[in-house]
């Protein structure tokens, strides 16, 4: 995998304008020799070096780092910035040298100074491709291949922290071992201004190097920020039911291992999931059909219904009463709830429940109980599984879809918004479907015909909102009902001609 990660020049340019400033001051410190030098001399020789190699690294950069796989790039721009670095002061050295006739000697400890800024200069930059690969590979949806022995956090840790210690270290002896030779040459009356002069310059050169540190911990402080964000963005993902999240694998590292792991864990999770959801809407479409088959129904009814009661309520949805309500959740669990709606069918005798035609009044009580078996058995179902969202909406719909809005339905006729939504809702996709459908007792209407008898029942069968709901999407139900027809229905659907069977009436047919 090659990624071009764009590189940070200002963060580099501050890193090497500020290096030749710092060193010109540190030289005169270390060396006697460079102490001698015009401070301006100096200055130019190290931006002149720095410069020089700046241009350089961004070539090197282009050409090594940016071209390579990821699992090479951190270290390549490590090594890089490390040889810039030591290459500036070579080349003052080299200059000092052969123009200033200033031993190699004194150049070895402006090496070691420049070493010292190049390995906090080096890690600060690879910190930050770091982040830029790890957002890059985020937004590409990309993760890297870890190595069978990845570079662990503990081990970064410790070799930064040990090589901060040994060049801090050294820099701070080079500057107190130049003025304690002084000090031995040095009368009495220079003492006092020597001690001073050490004192400032391992202030100067301590404050240099913690201003450094605190530099790396801040940039590492955002790489850990940018990782737990993308592990625990993750987590909260999955914990509110999104099994699509992943988190970039970018580090060789615990990072990326976790982050490996964690992908895993939510494929896993995803896979038992769906196994799940498939045997729940398989096992929902089942108990449906075999409701719909006692009642003479088809499992096309189960299926128009659902579409039904979901394209209401995605025009529902639009209105501001609605639209905390009608998440995409619960049109989700609407759609696949109303399938059971006649469920408590199974509990009515067959010689109510296939009579061919109108029920006496000891028979349609009976018949009304089907919402109450229907509820009784998906709380029974809950009562085992706990508490579910899709049972206790299930139970509302089979309970509810027979209560009309003027408080005339059964089985408690509730009234207007006493009634649960998903009853309400379901009531205008059972009527409309029962009209457009043929029965033994009765021809199926036309779609004009089924509209017309749904907008007469505005306010009184159905609860005005949404029959208002249902006029803004009846193109849809015509859709629907022509896609999904029975058999006996294909011919009279694609006719719409509108011929409505004589035999019994609207009351008649819900009674």
């Amino acid at each position: 995998m090659k990624l071009l990660a764009k590189p940070v020049p200002l963060r580099a340019i501050i890193h090497y304008a500020l290096a030749a400033l710092i060193l010109s001051v540190y030289s005169g410190k270390v060396c006697p020799y460079m102490a001698r030098l015009e401070v301006s001399g100096l200055i130019v020789s190290l931006v002149v070096s720095h410069g020089i190699v700046f241009i350089v690294r961004n070539w090197f950069l282009k050409a090594y780092v940016e071209s390579a796989p990821y699992d090479k790039q951190l270290f390549r721009q490590f090594i890089i910035e490390k040889a810039m670095f030591l290459t500036a002061a070579f080349l003052v050295a080299m200059y000092n040298m052969f123009f200033n006739d200033i031993p190699f000697e004194s150049g070895f400890k402006l090496i070691i100074g420049s070493l010292t800024l190049g390995f906090f200069a080096a890690i600060d930059m690879v910190l930050e491709r770091e982040r830029n690969i790890s957002k890059e590979l985020a937004q590409q949806g990309l993760d890297i291949m870890l190595k069978d022995k990845p570079f662990t956090m503990t081990k970064k840790f410790a070799l930064v922290a040990t090589c901060s210690v040994v060049f801090s270290t050294t820099v701070i002896f080079l500057v107190v071992s130049l003025h304690l030779k002084l000090l031995v040459h040095a009368n009495t009356a220079n003492i006092a201004y020597l001690q001073r002069a050490v004192l400032f310059e391992v202030v100067y050169v301590s404050s240099v190097i913690l201003i450094e540190i605190i530099n790396l911990i801040i940039s590492y402080s955002k790489n850990l920020n940018l990782f737990f964000y993308n592990q625990n963005n993750a987590l909260t993902s999955v914990a509110n039911g999104n099994l699509q999240s992943k988190v970039t694998v970018s580090t060789n590292d615990e990072f990326g291992i976790m982050a490996l792991y964690t992908n895993k864990m939510i494929q896993k999770l995803k896979e038992r999931t769906d196994e799940l959801q498939l045997t729940q809407d398989v096992t929902i479409q089942t108990l449906a059909s075999l409701a719909e088959t006692r009642d003479g129904e088809t499992g096309a009814h189960i299926i128009r219904t659902q579409r039904y009661i979901r394209s209401l309520a995605n025009c529902l949805k639009k209105d501001a009463r609605f639209k905390d309500i009608l998440i995409p959740a619960t049109i989700d669990l609407l759609f696949k709830s109303a399938p059971l709606h006649d469920i408590g069918k199974v509990g009515v005798k067959d010689n109510i429940l296939k009579k061919p035609g109108r029920l006496t009044d000891e028979e349609f009580e009976e018949m009304k109980k089907h919402t109450i078996y229907g509820r009784d058995a998906l709380k029974s179902a809950e009562g085992i599984l706990g508490t579910n969202s899709f049972l206790k909406l299930a139970g509302e719909i089979a309970y509810s879809h027979h209560e009309k809005w003027d408080g005339t339905g059964y089985p408690e006729g509730l009234k207007g918004n006493n009634i649960p939504l998903s009853g309400r809702l379901m009531a205008i996709a059972d009527v409309y479907d029962a009209l457009r459908s043929k029965r033994v007792y009765k021809g199926a209407f036309s779609h004009e015909e089924a509209s017309r008898i749904i907008q007469e029942g505005k306010g009184k069968h159905f609860d005005p909102d949404i029959v208002e709901a249902f006029i803004a999407v009846e193109e849809e139900f015509l859709t629907i009902s022509l896609e999904c027809a029975d058999k006996q229905n294909i011919e009279k659907n694609i006719e719409e001609k509108g011929v409505l069977c004589p035999s019994p009436s609207y009351v008649i047919i819900y009674k």
